[in-house]
């Protein structure tokens, strides 16, 4: 081990890819950030140009190397977290044969899932699968919409790749998933760990097309010389399978042992927890990931719409605030907003918040669920919606917390991880809501990059195990719960659930009307 080593890790996600240079002590040094679009070409239809992926990584690396000085030559490693069930078709030589291709929000394959559960038992696939999303978002069935509906491009491909595989593929050559990537295919079965055959015949699809499953450490292969100029990086440089984003950030978020658990706080925003089983539950269908350790899972149940909602309250309710911020009057809208809400009490008057706005997870009664504001009065306040709406997202994430309980496992404390893990408000609600203490340390924003450079570090020999990402964290502070508050909040709760109901079931209503 050299002390002037340093790895690379990205994460790659819907909104763009961020670059985090890492020491081998789990530090986070310097990050950078480029931004790209998700083409919607119908409401369906959700994708994104797998080589503007590619290019991020170009671009971040380079600018990643300038902004911190580091030398180019110091870099052994590099490793992608990637957002998941991507499908993305090459050809025998690695070309990619479709410029836009579908990512994991996409739902266009409604009519080829239907076909596949007229042979395969939907409850039997979900257990043995995890797979709790929308079937029609899972890998397989996109595919079967490629032989379905572009049958000279199917004919043409060779394999069918995730995100961060693509890009693995044009900085190596090498054609390979790893088992948390692929236990997002529809096809794999998590408790052996492999493609189930069954499956994979049930969807009429070429055997052939599915990659070969390495561990998520495994490197890989090194730097090509065309990649390593793109970079401005050495053809020395390892290159290690890497993850899904979910576990990834797992492994990122301290989820190196049993019961461990973390929220992250995003545009969207999901709880998992950290097992030697999958949590399953063919009710509330949390989805489960393969871990990238060996032999553990990450299962999770999410909401589909919460920094999302909460910024549309921001754009919607405080504009005022957004401007001032732009004009440099204040430092932050977000932090205008919170305080606002402070200046309400606990209920928030009585206003409830449902932030369903983008349509129900698979928790929720209906996928056609609506979300917005119940109970508004003339003596409402501005503090008062924006209070209802910081609730109303944490009540969303409560009931989340009690369907992975009802599986079975007990959690202790939270780590909190995302931009909205920021507000000290917000974690104190959470804590109070919850009734369980909540972390908040120096990661943040880059756990699903610590969880990748962590692989680079263990796959190349550097760690002998994860155990240096605890001390990676660096404590920032703990929220305690309240006894008190956690009592005010639990009818305002109870309420949020009853409204949930109703809102599911006008939402059925208001879909059946279109």
């Amino acid at each position: 081990m050299n002390k002037k080593d340093l790895i690379i890790a990205y994460d790659l996600g819907t909104g763009g890819i961020k670059a985090s240079l890492f020491d081998l002590e789990g530090h986070s040094l310097c990050d950078t950030f480029s931004q790209y679009d998700v083409v919607y070409t119908g409401s369906d239809f959700h994708e994104q140009a797998p080589d503007v992926w590619y290019d991020g990584i170009c671009s971040t690396t380079r600018l990643l190397i300038e902004k911190s000085g580091a030398d180019p030559q110091n870099i052994v490693g590099l490793s992608i977290s990637g957002h998941s069930l991507g499908v993305v078709p090459v050809d025998k030589n690695g070309k990619l044969l479709r410029s836009m291709t579908p990512i994991w929000s996409d739902t266009r394959a409604k009519k080829q899932a239907k076909e596949f559960f007229s042979k395969i038992p939907y409850e039997e696939w979900y257990i043995k699968t995890g797979n709790g999303f929308p079937a029609e978002c899972y890998s397989v069935f996109k595919m079967m919409w490629y032989r379905d509906n572009e049958p000279e491009m199917y004919a043409n491909t060779y394999k069918i790749l995730g995100s961060k595989d693509y890009c693995n593929l044009r900085l190596t050559g090498r054609m390979c998933t790893d088992h948390s990537y692929a236990s997002g295919s529809g096809v794999y079965d998590l408790l052996k760990n492999r493609y189930d055959e069954e499956y994979i015949a049930a969807s009429g699809l070429r055997r052939d097309l599915f990659p070969e499953i390495v561990h998520s450490h495994d490197v890989i292969g090194t730097l090509t010389p065309q990649a390593a100029a793109d970079l401005g990086l050495s053809t020395s440089v390892k290159v290690v399978a890497g993850g899904v984003d979910n576990s990834c950030m797992a492994l990122g978020a301290r989820g190196i042992e049993n019961n461990r658990a973390y929220i992250s706080l995003g545009s969207s925003s999901w709880i998992a927890v950290i097992s030697d089983k999958p949590l399953v539950d063919v009710e509330k269908k949390p989805f489960v990931f393969a871990h990238v350790i060996d032999g553990m899972y990450a299962s999770a149940t999410s909401i589909f719409a919460a920094g999302s909602s909460f910024r549309w309250v921001r754009d919607v309710l405080c504009f005022d605030l957004v401007e001032k911020e732009k004009a440099g009057l204040i430092p932050d809208a977000y932090v205008a907003m919170n305080e606002l809400a402070a200046q309400s009490p606990i209920g928030a008057n009585n206003l409830q918040f449902n932030p369903s706005l983008a349509g129900g997870a698979m928790i929720e009664q209906s996928p056609n669920i609506v979300g917005g504001f119940v109970g508004l009065q003339l003596s409402h306040t501005r503090s008062d919606m924006i209070r209802a709406a910081l609730e109303g997202i944490t009540y969303n994430l409560w009931y989340a917390m009690t369907v992975l309980e009802s599986c079975g496992v007990s959690v202790p404390e939270l780590l909190m991880v995302g931009g909205g893990a920021k507000s000290p408000f917000w974690r104190q609600m959470f804590a109070d809501v919850f009734n369980r203490n909540m972390i908040k340390t120096n990661v943040d924003q880059n756990a699903a990059s610590l969880g990748a450079a962590a692989l680079v570090a263990y796959g190349l020999g550097l760690w002998k195990d994860y155990t240096a990402i605890d001390k990676a964290h660096e404590l920032q502070s703990i929220e305690k719960p309240d006894k008190a508050r956690a009592e005010l909040y639990r009818p305002h709760y109870e309420m949020s659930r009853y409204i949930a109901g109703w809102l599911a079931q006008t939402g059925d209503k208001l879909a059946a009307g279109r």
